[in-house]
C-alpha cells in the first residue's frame, strides 16, 4: 500500500509540474440576438485572466504566439496580470501585455492584486501608477469602473471594481446591484452587456444588475479540480466555489470563468490546465 501511494504521489506531482508549466486554449460560442454581427460572420475575442505574472517561454513568446494565431478581433483583460506583492515586480506581466498590444486593441479590468497596489501605493515598492502609465501609451483601454461602447456590434462593454473586502478571507464582504449602479451605472438594455468583474462569488449580482455576459476569473480553476465537475478550494478557503472555471448558462444570461494562466504563493495545479479563452461572438438568427 505505501508503495501504492509513493507511485500516486509521484504521478500527481509530475501532473502538478507539467500543468503549471503549460496551458492550453479554450473555445466559446457566446449567441445572442442583441449581437450586430452580420449572418455566417463572428467576432473573436480573447480573454486573458490571472497570469499572475508566468511566462510560457522567454517574454512569454508561446503565449503570444498562441493568441496571435488565434486572430482575434479584441483582448479582453479580467484582471490579475501581475502579482500585488510588497516586493515583486510586474516587469513579466507589462512585458506580455505590452507585446499584444500589436495584435488588436487591448481592454483591460482590474483584478484586486492590481487594485490593491492602486488603492494602498504606500505598501507596495512597485507603483501601479507607473504600470498602468506605460501601457496606456502603448494604447490599452484600462476600464476602472468605466465604460466602452462598440456601436458597430451593438456591445457594452464594462469593466467593475468592487470593495476589496469582497476579497477577504473566511469572511465574505457583500455587494449590492445598488454598490454596482454607484460604479458603472445602470445597464442598458438595447445593448449587449458585458461585464468584466474579476471575482465570479458575486456572480448572481452581477446577473441581477443586468449582465448579459460577466467574465470573471480570480479562483485559479478551484486550483484542483475533479474533472468534469468543479474545483476544489477558491482563494478565499471557500471548498467547492460554485463558479470555479467553465462557461454557465442561466436563461439568457451567460457566466464564463476562466481558470486563469498562472498561480502565486501556491503553486499547485491538478486536473485544471491554465487557459486563454476565445470567444465566437454571434447573431442568434
Amino acid at each position: 500500500m505505501a508503495e501504492i501511494i509513493l507511485v500516486l504521489a509521484i504521478l500527481a506531482g509530475i501532473e502538478i509540474y507539467r500543468e503549471v508549466h503549460c496551458f492550453k486554449r479554450t473555445d466559446y460560442a457566446i449567441v445572442s440576438e442583441k449581437l450586430n454581427i452580420p449572418e455566417g460572420k463572428e467576432k473573436k475575442i480573447v480573454f486573458l485572466s490571472d497570469l499572475h505574472n508566468q511566462q510560457y517561454g522567454q517574454n512569454n513568446e508561446n503565449l503570444v504566439k498562441a493568441i496571435r494565431e488565434s486572430d482575434p478581433d479584441f483582448i479582453w483583460i479580467g484582471g490579475d496580470m501581475l502579482i500585488g506583492k510588497e516586493d515583486t515586480d510586474y516587469t513579466p506581466a507589462l512585458s506580455f501585455v505590452k507585446e499584444i498590444t500589436g495584435i488588436c486593441p487591448v481592454y483591460c479590468a482590474s483584478g484586486n492584486h492590481e487594485q490593491r497596489m492602486k488603492e494602498n501605493p504606500e505598501d507596495y515598492q512597485y507603483s501601479y501608477v507607473e504600470y498602468k502609465e506605460v501601457l496606456e501609451a502603448y494604447g490599452v483601454h484600462f476600464l476602472e469602473n468605466e465604460t466602452v461602447r462598440f456601436a458597430e456590434y451593438n456591445i457594452t462593454l464594462r469593466g467593475l471594481e468592487i470593495p476589496l473586502a469582497c476579497y477577504r478571507r473566511f469572511r465574505k464582504g457583500t455587494l449590492t446591484v445598488e454598490e454596482i449602479i454607484e460604479r458603472i451605472g445602470q445597464p442598458d438594455e438595447t445593448t449587449y452587456e458585458v461585464l468584466l468583474a474579476h471575482n465570479p462569488t458575486y456572480m448572481e449580482t452581477y446577473q441581477k444588475w443586468g449582465a448579459d455576459l460577466v467574465l470573471s476569473g480570480h479562483l485559479h480553476g478551484g486550483v484542483v479540480r475533479i474533472p468534469g465537475i468543479l474545483g476544489v478550494i477558491s482563494p478565499a478557503f471557500e471548498l467547492f466555489p460554485k463558479y470555479s472555471g467553465d462557461l454557465y448558462r442561466d436563461g439568457d444570461k451567460i457566466s464564463v470563468v476562466s481558470k486563469g494562466l498562472g498561480t502565486h504563493t501556491f503553486h499547485i495545479r491538478l486536473w485544471n490546465p491554465a487557459e486563454f479563452i476565445v470567444l465566437h461572438l454571434k447573431t442568434c438568427n
